[in-house]
């Protein structure tokens, strides 16, 4: 498989684990209202530590998967033939 292909398939894993462990460790209570702010919205989001469990993860994903293609053990021309 080409390089464009692999990371094609990276940003895609990624993108996916990403919106999957986005909403874990968040704190919605506030203890303040503010009028036109979302009562749901996080005060802390904890961005950078998602960003960078998410690309560990995907990383590790992404090489099982690549593992399994290069090995023959996931080919889907031999599955369509």
């Amino acid at each position: 498989m080409s390089y464009t292909g692999l990371a094609i398939i990276y940003i895609i894993i990624w993108w996916v684990v990403f919106f999957a462990i986005l909403p874990i460790d968040v704190n919605r209570t506030k203890p303040i209202k503010i009028d036109g702010e979302d009562p749901g919205s996080p005060e802390n989001p904890k961005m950078l530590k998602k960003f960078i469990y998410c690309t560990g993860i995907t990383t590790i994903i992404f090489m099982i998967i690549y593992l399994l293609m290069r090995f023959d053990y996931l080919n889907l021309r031999n599955i369509i033939s």
